[in-house]
């Protein structure tokens, strides 16, 4: 079993940075991943980023090049920066584990607001 629970979302003006933390506890082997989805109002849920337990990472189109993923091992934390947000970053994120048992583990989610 795995537990995660992000923190740092908030309301921001465009073009301002926050920084999401996603905290994971219980049992984790490498290899994994784990990602960063968003979940906008009234539509589905889509993939912002990874990154694989050797440091790898991948963005989605939308956000390459404004957010960062990165990964502190020995805390099991990770972690999206964003920078320069726009109004249709606005979206709950959730933090996702996926391990070597294939199972999707999901945070609570942590609401960002970005105002024009």
């Amino acid at each position: 079993q795995v537990q995660l629970v992000e923190s740092g979302g908030g309301l921001v003006q465009a073009g301002g940075s926050l920084r999401l933390s996603c905290e994971a506890s219980g049992t984790i082997s490498s290899p994994f991943t784990m990602a960063w989805y968003r979940q906008a109002p009234g539509k589905t849920r889509e993939l912002a980023g990874w990154i694989t337990s050797g440091g790898s990472t991948n963005y989605a189109d939308s956000v390459k090049g404004r957010f960062s993923i990165s990964r502190d091992s020995a805390k099991k934390s990770m972690f999206l920066q964003m920078n320069n947000l726009k109004p249709e970053d606005t979206a709950i994120y959730y933090c996702n584990f996926l391990g070597v048992d294939q199972r999707d583990y999901w945070g609570q989610g942590t609401q960002v607001t970005v105002s024009s």
